[in-house]
Formats: C-alpha cells, sequence, structure tokens
C-alpha cells in the first residue's frame, strides 16, 4: 500500500486529511448484547488494541468506559438509555437522522487537547443486514473501525477484512497501517497529507 492509498483512508469527504489514534486506554462497555457476545466483542477489541501496541483498561478515569457500543432493535431506544443524552446532548436529533436514513449503524468520537480520541460511541440497529453477519465479523469490523480515525468513506468500496479458509480476518494491509498509525514516534493525531508518507515508510513490504 502506497502513500496515496493510505492518504485515501484518512481524507474525508471534503477533501480534508485527518488522522488520529487513542490517546489513552481503551476502556469497552457494550450494552444490549448477552454475556457470549460481550466476550465477543471484548476479544475483538483486545485483538486489534494488541496489534496497535495499545493499551486496554478496565476503567478511564474521567468518563470510566471511553468506548461504548449500544445495541438496540430500533433507535428510539437510545432516548430510554440512562444519562446517554449527557454525554450526547444532541441525542434526540441524532435518532432522527438515524431513523430517517434507515441507518444500521453509527459512530461518534470525542478527542482531546491534542486531537487524540478520547472516547467513541458505536450505535448499532440490529436490523437484517446485521443479523447476517456473524458476531465474531460484526466484533472485528467495529473494533477496527474505532481503532482509529478513518475517513467517512475509507470502506465505503472494500472491506478492512477478508475471508480466508472461511474465517473472517483483518486484511494484512489495513493491520499494517493500524500497527505504524500507533507508532511512538508518531503523533497521535495528524492533518497534514505528508503524514500518509511518514506511515508508507514505515510499511513492511507485503510477504
Amino acid at each position: 500500500m502506497d502513500h496515496h492509498s493510505i492518504a485515501n483512508l484518512f481524507t474525508r469527504s471534503d477533501g480534508s486529511y485527518f488522522c488520529a489514534r487513542w490517546g489513552r486506554p481503551i476502556a469497552p462497555v457494550v450494552f444490549g448484547v448477552d454475556d457470549a457476545n460481550l466476550a465477543v466483542f471484548k476479544g475483538a477489541v483486545e485483538a486489534v488494541v494488541t496489534l496497535a501496541g495499545h493499551q486496554m483498561a478496565e476503567t478511564d478515569p474521567e468518563l470510566g468506559a471511553n468506548l461504548m457500543v449500544f445495541f438496540c432493535q430500533d433507535w428510539d431506544e437510545l432516548i430510554a438509555v440512562p444519562h446517554l443524552d449527557s454525554l450526547l446532548p444532541d441525542l434526540g436529533a441524532l435518532v432522527e437522522r438515524l431513523q430517517a436514513a434507515d441507518a444500521n449503524q453509527y459512530r461518534i468520537f470525542r478527542f482531546d487537547e491534542a486531537d487524540a480520541i478520547k472516547a467513541a460511541f458505536v450505535f448499532l440497529r440490529y436490523d437484517e443486514h446485521l443479523a447476517a453477519i456473524g458476531a465474531d465479523t460484526l466484533a472485528l469490523g467495529q473494533a477496527v473501525h474505532t481503532i482509529l480515525l478513518w475517513s467517512d468513506r475509507a470502506f465505503d468500496e472494500t472491506s478492512p477484512l477478508a475471508v480466508i479458509d472461511g474465517n473472517t480476518v483483518l486484511r494484512p494491509d489495513i493491520a499494517e497501517v493500524i500497527r505504524v498509525a500507533y507508532d511512538p514516534v508518531l503523533p497521535a493525531a495528524a492533518r497534514d497529507a505528508s503524514h500518509a508518507l511518514r506511515l508508507s515508510a514505515r510499511m513492511e513490504p507485503a510477504q
């Protein structure tokens, strides 16, 4: 993957470049699933965090949990989640937008003073499309989507996942981008596309 391909992963629809990684250990919590699926989601997050060379935590000192995943059958259910409106003051308007778009997933990121990710909220409406995806695949996909701030169109045409011998895995080229983006020498966030050149220079040659 050359620097142009990498730059495309972080260049948004408006033409701006923004790559950000987590600036603190990730403390995940998942609402609306049973214990078995909870373990699947936390396992997927841990696997991607380990790949990045980052850290997990039981709790975040500021937020308690900083990666929150919400499953629902209907977007209206989010309105009834205790204290969610205090975390997302525009929750009502967001629910209306999601309903109007017939969306089945949505992610919101929060950033610290250095533009590093400090929190992420993932909302999943369990419709027939998500139901057709295995829990392992869904969990891995969401873990990948939240380990970095990707472009809003990064995976519109090609999934970050691949199926090998019947198993869903993270694409090696995307795994390598995640790994190098967490290089401690690089800044936690960058808004200049020259950052993609620095990522490219650290990529291992494909085997």
